[in-house]
């Protein structure tokens, strides 16, 4: 069986592997989506709660654009509220830096 390029490359580089050790670490330390614990990820649980609930109140949860909503998004506002927009509008909005500008 053969072995990954990626494998056979840490393999050949010990101070690369080394390298992309110390990131991993330091990626998990950051405690995004699934790696968080506690009350972080209570809190995200919480936030996807409410993101689906308000999916379902406007009848396009689980509808992927196929019945009348052609694929809208709820998108985020400055003033903190949502409202329907175009997908590919409310996914491109990313500001410099890739900071998030509300619409």
């Amino acid at each position: 069986m053969a072995t990954s390029s990626s494998s056979s490359y840490y393999k050949k580089k010990p101070s690369a592997l080394a390298k992309k050790k110390e990131y991993d670490k330091a990626y998990r330390k950051k405690e995004k989506g699934s790696l968080a614990s506690g009350p972080k990820k209570a809190r995200l649980k919480k936030a996807d709660g409410e993101r689906w609930a308000k999916r379902k109140s406007l009848g396009i949860a689980g509808k992927d654009g196929k019945s009348g909503t052609k694929g809208k998004d709820v998108s985020h506002t400055k003033s903190g509220g949502t409202v329907l927009e175009a997908r590919s509008k409310n996914r491109a909005r990313n500001g410099k830096n890739g900071k998030s500008t509300k619409k």
